[in-house]
C-alpha cells in the first residue's frame, strides 16, 4: 500500500508539472524538456568511454551541488581512473551547472518510477552512488540495493518532524536501511536514527565547511566593489528576498551615515525585481552599470555623486557573492523572514564577518551553532534588524570578536570530505577485483 501511494504521488506530481508547463511556468518547462529522450541521450554520452568505473553523485539542486562539490573534486584527484556522473532533480541546479567541468557527465535525474530506475542503472552501471544531504527516491535506492551497488548518504541532517520518525514513515525507514552507510552532520541526527534502529551511521560534519573554505582560498578580487567601499564601512546583504529588502530599506533610510556603504546581492536578479530594488533605494547603482562604465580607479571616494539615502550597490549577476563578503564589515543573509529559511551563512562566516539574519533558521544546524556561540545574530523583525546593525556598526570590538568566533567555527569544522574519502578507500568500493 505504501508503494502504491508513493507511486500515485509521483504520478500526480508529473501531471502537475505538465499542467504548470502548459500554462507557461518556465521551471516546469525546463524540468520536462530536460528529461525528454533522457535514456537515449545518456546512453550515447556514456558509450564514448564505457570501460572505466563510474561514480554517480546526485544533488537535488544548486545548494546540494555546492555541498557535494568538495567530494567530487576529491574523487577527481584520488580516483582519476573513474568517470563521474552528476545528476540533478531541479532545473535551478542543472541549468546553472550543466557545463560543470569537474565531472564527465551532467544530467537530470529521471522521474522516480520502477521502469526509469531500472533503465537508468542499466545504462549507467555505477560502481558507487552518493546522495547529497537528502532526496530519498524509493525506486532508485531500492534498485541500487537489489543490485548490491554501494550507496552513501553524505552530509545528512535529520529532524524529529520528518517522516522517518512518524508512524507512517515505514517506506522511508526501509530506504535508510538499504543505504550502505549514512554520514550525518551532527550527533542529534545520529541519535534520531539510532532510535529507529538505523545503526550504520557516522557523525562526520558537513562537507559545506570544506567548500566555503576552498571558496575563500579561490576568491576573486573585485576591484569595482573594493573601489565602491573605499574606506567606508561596508555591509553586504546576500541572497535577499523581498521581505529582507523591505527591512533593510527601512533601516538604511533611517540610519544612513556618510561613512557607510551597502551592497545587496538579491536572490532574484530578474529585471522586474532589480527595478523594484532601485525604487526602494533611491540613487542606488547597478553593478552592471559600473562594469560597463569601466570607472577608473580613484584612491578616495567613489566617482559617482549619489544623494542620500544612496551609497547602495545592487549586484545584478550571479557568481560574485562568496567573494563579496571579503570586503564587508558586517554581513546580512537573506531568507530568514520567509518560510523556507536562510541561505548560506558559512560563506561570510569563513571570512570572519559577523552574520545577521531573520528568525527562520532553526532547520540549519550551522546557523543554530553560530547564534549559540556568538558568531551570528538573529532578528525577529525590522526594528530588531535596525537595532542589531547599529549595535555592530557602533562597536568595533564587538564586531571583530563576533567575526573571529564565526571564522573559528568554520575552521574547526573542516574535514568532512577527507573522512568520506577515507571510508571509501577503506571499504575498497572502487578498487575491487
Amino acid at each position: 500500500m505504501a508503494t502504491f501511494i508513493y507511486d500515485l504521488g509521483i504520478g500526480l506530481y508529473r501531471a502537475g508539472l505538465g499542467i504548470a508547463a502548459a500554462t507557461g511556468n518556465p521551471k516546469a518547462r525546463l524540468w520536462l524538456n530536460g528529461r525528454k529522450d533522457w535514456a537515449a541521450r545518456l546512453k550515447t554520452a556514456l558509450a564514448k568511454d564505457g570501460n572505466r568505473p563510474l561514480v554517480w553523485v546526485h544533488a537535488a539542486s544548486l545548494g546540494e551541488f555546492e555541498q557535494g562539490r568538495p567530494v567530487l573534486e576529491a574523487f577527481r584527484q584520488q580516483y582519476p581512473q573513474c568517470r563521474l556522473l552528476l545528476s540533478f532533480f531541479s532545473p535551478s541546479g542543472y541549468e546553472v551547472r550543466k557545463d560543470y567541468k569537474g565531472v564527465d557527465y551532467v544530467c537530470y535525474l529521471p522521474l522516480d518510477t520502477r521502469h526509469n530506475a531500472r533503465v537508468f542503472l542499466d545504462i549507467v552501471q555505477p560502481s558507487l552512488a552518493l546522495f547529497i544531504k537528502y532526496e530519498y527516491w524509493r525506486h532508485f535506492m531500492t534498485s541500487l540495493y537489489k543490485r548490491k551497488i554501494p550507496a552513501l548518504l553524505i552530509s545528512g541532517i535529520f529532524r524529529e518532524d520528518q517522516a522517518f520518525f512518524k508512524w507512517y514513515g515505514g517506506l522511508y525507514r526501509r530506504l535508510l536501511r538499504q543505504l550502505t552507510h549514512i554520514f550525518v552532520q551532527n550527533a542529534a541526527s545520529r541519535e534520531l536514527l539510532h532510535k529507529i534502529g538505523i545503526e550504520h551511521v557516522t557523525v562526520n560534519g558537513d562537507t559545506r565547511f570544506d567548500r566555503v573554505w576552498a571558496l575563500q582560498q579561490e576568491a576573486a578580487e573585485l576591484p569595482l566593489v573594493k573601489q565602491f567601499a573605499g574606506n567606508k564601512r561596508l555591509i553586504v546583504a546576500g541572497s535577499t528576498w523581498d521581505s529582507d529588502e523591505s527591512a533593510l530599506a527601512a533601516w538604511w533610510a533611517g540610519h544612513y551615515e556618510p561613512d557607510r556603504r551597502l551592497v545587496i546581492a538579491p536572490h532574484e536578479i530578474g529585471e522586474a525585481h532589480i527595478k523594484k530594488l532601485l525604487g526602494r533605494f533611491p540613487g542606488a547603482l547597478r553593478y552592471s552599470e559600473l562594469a560597463d562604465a569601466r570607472v577608473p580607479h580613484l584612491e578616495s571616494d567613489f566617482p559617482v555623486d549619489i544623494e542620500h539615502p544612496g551609497q547602495v550597490l545592487i549586484i545584478d549577476n550571479i557568481g560574485m557573492l562568496s567573494s563579496l563578503y571579503r570586503y564587508a564589515c558586517i554581513s546580512y543573509i537573506g531568507g530568514g523572514f520567509d518560510r523556507n529559511g536562510i541561505h548560506n551563512v558559512l560563506e561570510p562566516a569563513t571570512w570572519g564577518k559577523p552574520v545577521v539574519f531573520g528568525p527562520v533558521y532553526d532547520q540549519y544546524a550551522e546557523a543554530v551553532d553560530l547564534v549559540a556561540l556568538g558568531g551570528a545574530f538573529t532578528v525577529p523583525n525590522d526594528a530588531a534588524l535596525a537595532q542589531q546593525m547599529e549595535e555592530l556598526l557602533l562597536n568595533d570590538e564587538a564586531c571583530t570578536q563576533t567575526g573571529y568566533v564565526a571564522s573559528q567555527y568554520v575552521a574547526a569544522n573542516k574535514g568532512a570530505t577527507g573522512k568520506v574519502m577515507a571510508f571509501i578507500q577503506e571499504k575498497r568500493f572502487l578498487t575491487r577485483e
